[in-house]
């Protein structure tokens, strides 16, 4: 996985990635899972929007860049697989395995991603509108690199995602955006969510055990039948208290 990243490079290479994908031409399933089967682990620039890739296993495979909208990766073996710059808006991942997987500056923008696992994965993208319910994000590294931000803030997004049930115990959430997003009965205990924005966002029933919420915007956030509420760090220091609902 990238450890450390230069957006201006991103954003050049983001450019030459989509002219190269404008004029590549898409595989079949047959196609890909004969590159697979032939170890060819690099399947950068992929393109296969559309196409029935469930259950493929593509652990370890480079798929940066790929273009995959659209496309059905229903219980996808993708654990640890490089998907930095890939598109998959509106894809299928339901119970895809993308464990500790590489999703910088990715679109998954609303993909279907309820049961997926993804613990331990880094996630840094469009994630606006995905459904999350019941997926693993434990320990996800989504918090903002604020030592590299010479474009402006970048960040996770999650704006009116659908997070019901989902497991972010322990995530790195820092400044990552929660906006409206739908966070009933997750588990979000220890996660960081230092300067994150959650307004609006419907918390009730999640568990908040040891969260760390200083700088964050909870404005209108819900916050009602909430476990470990006296335990959350930071939550004095949080932005729009007086507006957020907790229990009476």
């Amino acid at each position: 996985m990238i450890q450390s990243t230069n957006w201006p490079t991103w954003i050049g290479v983001a450019a030459v990635l989509l002219i190269t994908q404008a004029s590549a031409v898409p595989l079949t399933r047959q196609q890909i899972e004969a590159r697979i089967a032939s170890a060819a682990a690099d399947l950068t620039d992929l393109e296969a929007p559309g196409v029935d890739l469930s259950g493929l296993d593509f652990r370890g495979a480079r798929l940066f860049g790929a273009s995959l909208k659209g496309a059905n990766l229903t219980k996808a073996k993708l654990r640890g697989c490089n998907l930095d710059l890939a598109v998959l808006r509106d894809a299928t991942l339901v119970e895809a395995d993308l464990r500790d997987a590489s999703l910088f500056a990715s679109v998954l923008a609303n993909a279907k991603l309820n049961g997926a696992n993804l613990s331990g994965a880094r996630l840094m993208g469009n994630m606006e509108r995905a459904n999350l319910e019941g997926a693993d994000l434990s320990e996800v590294k989504g918090a903002s690199d604020m030592a590299n931000q010479p474009m402006g803030l970048i960040r996770l997004v999650l704006t009116h995602a659908r997070l019901r049930g989902a497991k972010l115990n322990r995530a790195e959430l820092s400044r990552a955006d929660l906006s409206y997003a739908d966070l009933r009965d997750a588990d979000l205990s220890g996660a960081n969510l230092e300067m994150a924005k959650l307004v609006g966002a419907d918390l009730t029933g999640a568990k908040l055990d040891e969260a760390r919420l200083a700088g964050a915007e909870i404005h209108h956030a819900i916050f009602t039948g909430v476990e470990g509420l006296a335990s959350v760090r930071g939550l004095e220091s949080a932005n729009g208290r007086e507006l957020a609902v907790f229990d009476k």
